[in-house]
């Protein structure tokens, strides 16, 4: 649920929609408190709206809950420029790039704060003689954000000279005049002004066009940034323009990449490592390729082959920004691999942490599953490496000195160092529900006695325990049939003949009603808290029986000739909540 709201958020911001957006984000994070992303989506909505301290207080929190996350610094850098808070924006972006130094979305906005920080301190040094009238509007501390919600200044963002053009004017509002020229200049003036400029005539766009190719032929290209947006969530951001050949390796990659899923259905995994290969080396930006090939490495055996891979897919998927999705998935296939591994070696905790690493990217429930796999056999091998039934042995002994001595509680501990040696030792269970019983612990006691029957159930020494653990109880009717049932094993046995007499002996002391008030509401009281009890009870079926046997006994008799009846209702006078006379 908590996948779907914020799926639906997303959806609404990329329309614009962001109050409908934090609407949702809200609701995701009330589902899943502790997801750092919802709080850093929910940020970039407020962020949006010029909400800059809810905006402020959400990135605060993304940055609590995952400290090594890069992105939390860049919403956080975000919300401090917009409260116009230049050096704290500065400290969080430098922050973020102690985590990630190749951080393109974190160099771009610590370039962005030291600029505003920059501006806003040659604003405060110079008079009002001679300022540029437009100080105010391009010093503002949402210039960016207004800037990215224009589709038509969005598209300039990817302009580098454009942005250098913006930032000159920040630091220096009096050389907007030299760019009035520039047509981006004047629209960007129309969206910070929040008026509609004249527009360009066709010849103006074609001469504007025609000097815009000029600059770039003149200027040094410099390398593309992420764009100055710090407000986006995460979702899949816009493609930046490509040169033909780009587009065609990309094409081709993925060309190479189905080839790779066919060979590897087709379980010829050489053939599809050679194609994922071919993909990988077409375009280094598609992590699925690295971990497609790690699969088949996994399917290979060929484990420290595929763990690299992961590594690989993981840290460039990192510098990508690649959806968490994707880091989780090339985890889990790291972990998988080291489970493999872990049956020569030994030793599991590998795999459980990098299981757990994947989780706290994206709770995946076949993650889940694998992590509980993981967690099992480390258990089961600990108990296999612990397991010596001679040592069990010689721990029941003393159990068994103890138990002669009366000393209960050391008699249990002896006893389950036993079965820690050999679980499957019955003695040993029946032993210690002997040591629960003196110790009036039934309920762990019946639970010894069960398992006990689980292990041997030819062992009438089982049936006895739990017999009389029931009999305690005062549920004379399972004792009962638990002393029968061992008489089917052992039908001379005189402990198991006495059991059944006794038991007897009570269902018939209660039938005439010859218990005392405070032992028969005891009796009542324990037999509520049994399932079946309450089962028999909630029986629409039965309920009618019971009334009819109330109100007109000569009438009910029809009952008692069923025999599921008849059985419901001896257990219900076998607890003691029905007497007949």
């Amino acid at each position: 649920m908590a996948e779907e709201a914020k799926a639906k958020g997303n959806a609404a911001f990329s329309s614009g929609n962001f109050t409908s957006a934090i609407q949702h984000f809200s609701q995701a994070i009330s589902l899943s408190p502790t997801n750092h992303v919802l709080y850093s989506n929910r940020s970039a909505s407020h962020a949006s709206l010029h909400q800059y301290n809810e905006a402020l207080a959400d990135a605060t929190k993304t940055v609590q809950l995952k400290p090594d996350w890069p992105k939390g610094y860049s919403r956080l850098g975000a919300a401090h420029i917009g409260l116009s808070a230049f050096d704290d924006a500065i400290a969080a972006y430098t922050k973020g790039l102690e985590i990630d130094p190749n951080n393109d979305a974190l160099k771009s906005g610590l370039a962005d704060a030291k600029a505003s920080a920059s501006a806003s301190a040659g604003r405060s040094r110079s008079s009002g003689a001679g300022a540029s009238p437009f100080g105010n509007i391009f010093g503002g501390a949402d210039l960016w954000v207004k800037l990215a919600a224009n589709p038509n200044t969005r598209a300039y963002l990817q302009q580098p000279d454009f942005k250098r053009m913006i930032m000159e004017v920040q630091k220096n509002p009096n050389l907007v005049n030299m760019y009035m020229n520039d047509k981006r200049m004047m629209e960007a003036l129309g969206v910070l002004l929040n008026i509609e400029l004249k527009t360009a005539t066709p010849e103006e766009m074609a001469r504007d066009v025609a000097m815009d190719k000029v600059l770039e032929e003149e200027e040094e290209e410099e390398p593309k940034k992420a764009q100055v947006v710090k407000q986006q969530p995460e979702v899949e951001p816009e493609p930046e323009p490509m040169e033909i050949g780009e587009k065609e390796k990309k094409v081709e990659a993925q060309k190479e990449k189905e080839l790779g899923n066919a060979a590897y259905k087709n379980k010829d995994f050489d053939t599809a490592i050679k194609h994922y290969t071919a993909a990988m080396e077409l375009n280094d930006e598609d992590i699925s390729f690295v971990t497609n090939r790690a699969a088949v490495y996994l399917e290979m055996g060929k484990y420290e082959d595929c763990i690299k891979d992961c590594e690989t897919a993981v840290e460039r998927g990192r510098e990508l920004r690649t959806d968490y999705k994707m880091i989780a998935k090339a985890l889990t296939r790291k972990a998988t691999a080291l489970v493999k591994m872990a049956k020569c070696s030994k030793d599991y905790e590998p795999a459980i942490e990098t299981f757990q690493k994947a989780l706290t990217e994206h709770r995946n429930p076949d993650t889940l599953k694998k992590l509980n796999d993981a967690e099992r056999a480390k258990k089961e091998l600990e108990q296999q490496e612990y397991f010596d039934p001679e040592i069990a042995n010689v721990e029941r002994e003393k159990g068994n000195e103890f138990f002669k001595q009366q000393m209960y509680p050391e008699a249990v501990r002896h006893y389950t160092e036993a079965l820690k040696r050999n679980p499957k030792d019955p003695k040993v269970y029946s032993n210690r529900a002997a040591c629960y019983t003196k110790l009036t612990a039934l309920p762990e006691g019946l639970k010894d006695a069960e398992k006990c029957i689980e292990l041997d159930p030819t062992f009438s020494k089982g049936y006895t325990r739990k017999g009389a653990i029931q009999f305690f109880m005062k549920e004379y009717d399972k004792a009962l049939e638990t002393y029968q049932e061992g008489l089917k094993h052992d039908p001379n046995n005189q402990d198991l003949l006495d059991g059944v007499r006794r038991c007897v002996g009570q269902i018939n002391r209660t039938n005439r009603g010859d218990m005392s008030p405070d032992e028969l509401k005891e009796r009542q009281a324990r037999a509520m808290q049994d399932p079946e009890i309450q089962n028999i009870l909630t029986d629409p079926v039965m309920r009618q029986v019971l009334q009819d046997l109330q109100e007109s006994p000569s009438s009910a008799q029809d009952h008692l000739k069923n025999p599921q009846v008849m059985n419901k209702i001896q257990k219900l006078v076998s607890a003691g909540i029905v007497q007949l006379k």
